[in-house]
């Protein structure tokens, strides 16, 4: 039998060959999954501006021992931790980005992705929350046996560590152009101060961030996680990370909820 296909048609199917394993019931990406994407600025004393905390846990170096991510409060500690999440994926990775986790919700069907970056790339780390948060900065990650999208793609992005825009400035503007909203969560002293000039144009829902000098260890985020997995409101979200941040701070509740707010 003589077949013939236009040269066209067969580009078509070689790549819809190519692309099929990627395609599940819900599209490109995983059916349904939901992914958090995490930016962690690692506690740094010698390239950041900060009030230089102990020698161990300041080194932007070395995640093992750093004060936001391998410390009892640290992201990758108080996560690994959690019962609500489990961790699927541990990745070292060079240069920028020291290592990255990925954690599976245990009951819902969201993603966590994790990024510890050396503490002299603050300004990269900053640019990239920002980029993703107005939907540049689009990224894939295969995990768990599934595609899923993280950077742009996520719809949460969240920034932890040192404000770093009290002490650089950034040229770049953050627009949105896919007119899809993420929801941000920005865990860093003054960032509603700071970060809202830069956000203006991004069309994000703040969930969380602060008025004044606050501390962002990993707690506050884990238990604004717990709402927004469960679907609560803004001010629900809000209320839970405020009560966190009392408890392990012993502050009171009033003061938390003056720092930790919610939308513009």
């Amino acid at each position: 039998m003589n077949i013939k296909i236009s040269m066209k048609k067969l580009l078509t199917i070689l790549l819809a060959l190519t692309l099929l394993p990627l395609w599940g019931l819900g599209g490109l990406f995983a059916q349904d999954a939901k992914v958090i994407h995490v930016f962690v600025s690692l506690c740094d004393n010698k390239y950041q501006g900060i009030v230089p905390v102990p020698k161990a846990i300041g080194n932007g170096q070395d995640h093992n021992n750093n004060l936001y991510w391998g410390c009892g409060y640290g992201v990758r500690t108080f996560f690994k931790k959690s019962n609500e999440w489990k961790l699927l994926s541990t990745r070292g990775k060079n240069g920028v980005i020291l290592e990255r986790l990925v954690f599976k919700h245990a009951t819902k069907n969201y993603y966590l992705v994790a990024d510890a970056y050396d503490g002299q790339y603050i300004k990269q780390c900053t640019k990239d929350f920002l980029n993703s948060s107005c939907g540049n900065g689009k990224d894939t990650l295969h995990v768990d046996g599934k595609i899923l999208g993280i950077g742009g793609n996520s719809v949460l992005v969240a920034y932890i560590g040192h404000d770093g825009l009290m002490d650089f400035q950034l040229s770049e503007t953050f627009v949105n152009t896919d007119k899809v909203q993420r929801d941000v969560i920005i865990l860093a002293c003054y960032s509603k101060r700071f970060f809202s000039p830069h956000l203006k144009t991004a069309n994000v829902n703040p969930l969380v961030w602060t008025t004044n000098l606050m501390c962002p260890e990993a707690y506050t985020l884990h238990d604004a996680l717990t709402g927004y997995v469960n679907g609560e409101s803004n001010a629900q979200i809000r209320e839970r990370a405020a009560a966190a941040y009392s408890r392990y701070q012993k502050c009171s509740l009033n003061a938390a909820k003056g720092l930790l707010v919610t939308g513009w």
